[in-house]
């Protein structure tokens, strides 16, 4: 039962992200997705959030 409740207490802290192949120099280059909630310009690329 302790491992159901660590694994669903922690699942909740996972981030998941994506880079993508899209350059970028500011965050305003970066084209907006329908799935992603947020997004960044990270070294040159565009990194979104879900």
């Amino acid at each position: 039962m302790f491992v159901y409740v660590l694994i669903i207490f922690l699942s909740q802290f996972l981030i998941v992200t994506s880079r993508s192949k899209f350059p970028c120099l500011s965050i305003i280059d970066c084209p907006d997705l329908r799935y992603h909630t947020l997004q960044n310009c990270i070294r040159g690329f565009c990194v979104y959030l879900e």
